[in-house]
């Protein structure tokens, strides 16, 4: 799923691992609307500090589809060992002067010797409000610590959709979305770089 180069992209990660064994998958955390300051307030008699404050307004699935081709991964099941494709992308973009749109997109190829046995994609999003954070230090947090907020949900939903499709379900390994958020960082640097200069 390769893209080119865009603003507010948070990199992508590309994994092949076995598909795991059926379990079953923990409820998720209730997705209340929550706010909290994510600096001290300032100590009695120095200068007052303007404090960041984070409300998640809502979350939701932005786009879902999942294809099952192959009916004999059905009648016969999956196989050992099938072959997992992962494929994770973040993006954000400003909706308002205080409210900003963090998304996840996902996507999950499962094949074997008989050659596709499911097609997961499914991007997930977020909206924050977003007041008091200086300017460079917004572009970090919408692509790691907002996904980092989201990923949870991501990961129930992919585990019960693949399940409802008819195998086991599909369990995600935590992300370190920071790690993405450099990776990308350093693509970018390296390529404006090597780009040819006038």
């Amino acid at each position: 799923m390769a893209e080119k180069s865009k603003p507010g992209k948070g990199g992508n990660r590309n994994v092949q691992k076995p598909a795991p064994a059926q379990t079953k998958q923990d409820s998720a955390p209730p997705s209340t609307p929550a706010s909290a300051p994510a600096t001290p307030a300032a100590a009695p008699g120095s200068a007052p500090q303007q404090q960041v404050q984070v409300q998640i307004v809502g979350q939701y699935i932005k786009d879902l589809s999942f294809e099952n081709p192959n009916l004999k991964a059905l009648l016969n099941g999956p196989g050992e060992n099938p072959n997992m494709n992962l494929e994770i992308n973040v993006t954000a973009k400003k909706v308002s002067d205080d409210a900003y749109e963090s998304a996840i997109d996902f996507r999950a190829h499962a094949t074997n010797k008989e050659g596709t046995i499911y097609i997961l994609e499914l991007l997930y999003a977020g909206l924050f409000r977003i007041r008091g954070i200086p300017e460079p230090s917004l572009e970090p947090f919408l692509l790691i610590n907002c996904p980092t907020l989201l990923f949870p949900y991501l990961r129930r939903l992919a585990a019960d959709i693949s399940r409802e499709g008819g195998f086991p379900p599909l369990l995600l390994d935590p992300i370190d979305f920071a790690s993405l958020f450099m990776q990308r960082q350093q693509q970018l640097m390296a390529e404006a770089s090597n780009a040819p200069k006038n």
